[in-house]
This record gives C-alpha cells, structure tokens and sequence, in this order.
C-alpha cells in the first residue's frame, strides 16, 4: 500500500504544477492531478515554491484552506469513480454532476460526504461505511 507523506504529497503537487507550467510530459497520475489543479487556479501561488509549501500550516486555527488536502480528495474521488470503488459510486457520482450540471461541483459533494465517512469511521473506531458514503451522495 502506498502511503505517502505531508511532504510527499505537497512535494507531487507541486511538481505537477512545475511540468504542466513547463509544458513537460506528465505520468498518467500526473495528468489527472494537473487537470484539478487548473480548475483551482486559485492554489497556483500554495504551488509554485515548494519549499514554502512544505513549511506551510494549514491547521485549523490558522483557518486557511489547505489546498493538497483539497486537491488530493478530488484524485481520490476520481480514482473511486474510474474503478467503482466502492460500489456504486460511479453511478451516484453520474446522477449527482447530472443533477448540479457540473462534474467539478458533484466533486464539491463528494468530498463532504468523504469528510462525513472517515470522520464517522474515526469517531466509532470502525472500517469506513461504504454504503453510508454511496447513500449520502445520492442524497445530495
């Protein structure tokens, strides 16, 4: 299992950022991640320094957003969506950019509903419910 670092991420972002900039051939992983970041151009500035961005604290009481968190639920959500995981999703996720005529925005959704699950799975020391996550998005 893959899990990289605080640092690993910013540092893959960051990256991204530098080789789309430069027009330089992107992995696929990369492609998908330039495609969010340039419907967030407002993250190029937490982008372009990477040293600054891995000295950045975006803990809840400096109240900024923290946009490799955001940016890395729209490649997980993306990734769930392609292999389906868990089930149904890929069929909530069509209804939902359906519904809100916007894929980015169905995105949007996702991801509180995301937030709700690991959030719930945290509180109750068990596995993330699938199917709790796949229900509130259909109730979106």
């Amino acid at each position: 299992m893959f899990t990289p670092s605080q640092h690993d991420v910013r540092r893959f972002f960051c990256e991204t950022f530098r080789k789309q900039r430069a027009n330089e051939i992107l992995t696929p992983l990369e492609a998908i991640a330039r495609d969010w970041i340039i419907q967030h151009p407002e993250y190029a500035d937490a982008l372009t320094d990477v040293e600054a961005a891995l000295a950045q604290d975006y803990s809840v009481e400096s109240g900024q957003a923290n946009p490799f968190l955001h940016l890395s639920m729209h490649l997980s959500i993306a990734e769930q969506i392609s292999i389906d995981q868990p089930p149904g999703i890929r069929a909530a996720y069509t209804g939902l950019a359906r519904r809100l005529d916007s894929e980015h925005e169905a995105h949007h959704h996702i991801m509180e509903c995301l937030g709700e699950m690991i959030w719930s799975s945290q509180r109750s020391g068990l596995p993330p419910d699938g199917a709790a996550y796949i229900e509130c998005i259909k109730r979106r």
